[in-house]
């Protein structure tokens, strides 16, 4: 879903040094090292960044209506912000069905007299990004001399 919504293309997943970026000051965790890649396939470092870096937002954003909602109208969680909303990933109906996950939305963001229910799709994604979390200790690797 990450990859098939496009999220690689404006979000890295590799926080800068504190030498050449802000991202530590920003709460973005640490710079990452190659070894927090080795078990990723495919992976997702992104190539450019247009809106905040991913790698840890699964520390510093964990809750899961708070990711359902920001999918559905990032707008009403970050003002001013140009990420498109995905309401294809979420349903509106009269009311929820059992095992439905109803999103939580602010004042005003439902449709009037409407649920939103999210999509299978949209679980997934929201568990993948609550699922990077590179807040554990980077492993130092001595190079290899040739």
């Amino acid at each position: 879903m990450y990859i098939a919504n496009g999220c690689v293309y404006c979000h890295s997943q590799q926080p800068r040094a504190k030498a050449f970026a802000p991202d530590f000051s920003r709460g973005w965790g640490r710079a990452t090292v190659a070894g927090d890649y080795a078990y990723d396939q495919p992976h997702l470092l992104g190539t450019m960044r247009t809106g905040p870096d991913l790698m840890n937002i699964g520390v510093r954003q964990p809750s899961e209506q708070w990711q359902l909602g920001h999918l559905y109208q990032p707008r009403a969680y970050m003002p001013g912000s140009i990420m498109p909303s995905y309401p294809f990933l979420f349903e509106t109906r009269e009311r929820a069905e059992k095992g439905d996950v109803v999103v939580s939305l602010p004042p005003g963001q439902a449709p009037a007299g409407q649920v939103v229910v999210a999509r299978p799709q949209a679980m997934d994604l929201v568990k993948y990004l609550q699922s990077l979390d590179r807040s554990y200790p980077a492993i130092a690797v001595p190079a290899v001399k040739p």
